[in-house]
C-alpha cells in the first residue's frame, strides 16, 4: 500500500539529487512539479491525465502572458512567498495559462481582466483567486518597464456572498473529543489546532523542536510571520498521551509526517466522519472556533494577531466586531427591556 503510484508516472535523479516526476501516455513525456502528491503536482497529474496540459510555447514564447507569468515565478517576490499561497497561485496560473497562455501580455487591458473577473462570476473565490494571482504579475511587470500600464488597476473585485468557513460548536468539539480519546492521533491534531490556531500547513510541521520552556514557536507557512504560543497542561496532556518522539507531533497512518497539507486535510476529514460530525467541520473551522472563543473571552484584536499570525487588523477585527455587536444588542435589548 505504502507502494502505491499513480499510474503513467516515472521519475529520474537530477545530478542534485533532485527527484523528477514525469507523466507519460501514448508516447509523450510531460514534466510534473518536483514534490509528488503536492496540490500543485495532483492538478498538474490530473490535468495530463486529461489531456488538458498547457502548452511549452506559450512560456517559452516571449511577449506572451506565459512568457510573462513564467518570468514572474523567477523573480524574488514570487520565491518568497509561503509554500500554501505558492500552491495557490500556480493552482491558478496554470489555468490561466491554459485559458490565454499565448496572448500577447501587451496588449492586455484594464477591460480583458474586468472580462476575465465577471466570467468567474458565479464563482467568487475562484474570480477572487484569479485576480491575487494576476495582480502581482502585472505589478512586477510594471515595476521592471515590461508594460506601461498595470491593466489590473481600476478592476472591480467581486464580492464574496458566502459566510466562510463554518466555526465549530462547542458541543461538535466534545462530541470529536467523545468518540476520539486523549491516546489518539485525531484527538492531539484538534487539540493542537484548537489550542495553538494553527492552519493545516504550519500543525503538520511543528513537533517537540519547536517547544521550548513551554512555549511553541514557529514561523507560519502564510505569512512568514513568527508565532509564539504557550502550551498549558490540558493539551501537553494529549502530547504526553501520545509520546510524540518524531520530528513533527502529527504523523500519517504509515507513521511519517503528511508530505502535504491536503493529505492532513482529507485524514482529519476521515476523523470527523467517524466521529459522526457534519461535512461541514473543517480543519479550518477550528481555527475560527479557536478565535471566536478567545474574542468572546475578552482578546483584544492585537493579541489575536499575534496568536494566529494574521499579517492586517482587519483580520482580528471581524472577529472582535462580532462580539462587540452581540454585546451592543445585548445591552440595547435590555434598556428595552427594562423601560417597558
Amino acid at each position: 500500500m505504502s507502494n502505491f503510484r499513480y499510474p503513467h508516472l516515472s521519475h529520474e535523479t537530477s545530478r542534485h539529487g533532485r527527484k523528477m516526476w514525469y507523466f507519460r501516455k501514448d508516447g509523450k513525456r510531460i514534466r510534473l512539479p518536483d514534490k509528488y502528491g503536492s496540490k500543485e503536482f495532483m492538478e498538474a497529474y490530473s490535468d495530463a491525465l486529461a489531456g488538458r496540459v498547457v502548452s511549452k510555447t506559450s512560456i517559452d514564447k516571449q511577449g506572451t502572458l506565459g512568457w510573462i507569468i513564467d518570468q514572474y515565478k523567477r523573480s524574488h517576490h514570487f520565491q518568497s512567498l509561503g509554500v500554501s499561497t505558492k500552491e495557490q497561485r500556480n493552482s491558478s496560473f496554470r489555468r490561466i495559462i491554459r485559458e490565454s497562455g499565448d496572448v500577447p501580455y501587451s496588449k492586455i487591458t484594464r477591460q480583458h481582466i474586468q472580462d476575465a473577473v465577471d466570467r468567474r462570476a458565479d464563482k467568487p473565490s475562484v474570480a477572487i483567486s484569479f485576480l491575487n494571482a494576476i495582480t502581482p504579475v502585472f505589478q512586477w511587470a510594471e515595476t521592471r518597464g515590461l508594460v506601461k500600464k498595470n491593466p489590473v488597476i481600476g478592476v472591480k473585485r467581486p464580492a464574496l456572498r458566502t459566510v466562510g468557513f463554518h466555526t465549530w460548536t462547542i458541543e461538535q468539539v466534545e462530541q470529536f473529543r467523545k468518540f476520539h480519546p486523549i491516546n489518539t492521533r485525531a484527538r492531539l491534531a484538534l487539540e493542537l489546532m484548537l489550542f495553538l490556531g494553527l492552519r493545516r500547513s504550519d500543525v503538520i510541521r511543528i513537533g517537540k523542536g519547536n517547544v521550548k520552556d513551554g512555549v511553541l514557536s514557529t514561523r507560519t507557512q502564510k505569512t512568514n510571520k513568527m508565532i509564539y504560543i504557550p502550551i498549558f497542561k490540558s493539551l501537553r496532556d494529549c502530547i504526553d498521551a501520545i509520546g510524540s518522539d518524531g520530528e513533527t507531533f502529527l504523523v500519517s497512518s504509515y507513521g511519517k509526517p503528511f508530505r502535504a497539507s491536503h493529505s492532513f486535510y482529507r485524514w482529519f476529514k476521515q476523523a470527523c466522519a467517524e466521529a459522526g460530525l457534519p461535512d461541514e467541520c473543517t480543519p479550518h473551522g477550528l481555527r475560527k472556533a479557536g478565535a471566536t472563543i478567545a474574542a468572546n473571552a475578552g482578546a483584544s484584536p492585537h493579541e489575536l494577531m499575534a496568536m494566529y499570525g494574521w499579517s492586517k487588523m482587519a483580520m482580528a477585527e471581524l472577529y472582535t466586531r462580532e462580539v462587540d455587536a452581540k454585546k451592543l444588542a445585548y445591552k440595547t435589548a435590555k434598556m428595552i427591556a427594562d423601560n417597558t
